[in-house]
């Protein structure tokens, strides 16, 4: 078969698509943008979720997650006012329509983890 693709590779490939759709997913909120698979949620600190204020008094519900593809880190990193001791963060903007989602967190051994502020988060119906 010349520079086409097998029915085998085909059928594969809409497999894959197929446990994407049925794996849930936590969306953002204001664009519905998949940003993390429900199983990325991790415990840190001794707990997935954990209830923290800003500086500015501002008080976030947040969850960590391993991996939120549907999230992109933007500013350079900072230690200032770190929730997690031995960790730096990154502001993280869902990648579809830019909403504050929340923080990535990275410590000196390049362990990371996401924060993610819970009430921007819906959950798929899948």
């Amino acid at each position: 078969m010349r520079g086409g693709k097998s029915n085998a590779d085909v059928k594969e490939k809409e497999e894959e698509k197929e446990e994407e759709k049925e794996e849930p997913f936590y969306l953002c909120r204001q664009c519905l943008n998949p940003i993390t698979p429900k199983s990325a949620k991790i415990i840190v600190s001794g707990s997935h979720q954990h209830t923290f204020a800003n500086p500015h008094g501002m008080v976030f519900d947040i969850g960590c997650f391993s991996i939120a593809e549907g999230c992109g880190a933007v500013g350079m990193p900072t230690d200032e006012f770190t929730w997690f001791t031995g960790y730096i963060w990154r502001v993280v903007l869902c990648r579809a329509c830019l909403t504050h989602m929340g923080w990535l967190f990275t410590s000196a051994g390049n362990d990371s983890f996401f924060g993610l502020i819970l009430d921007r988060l819906i959950e798929s119906e899948n």
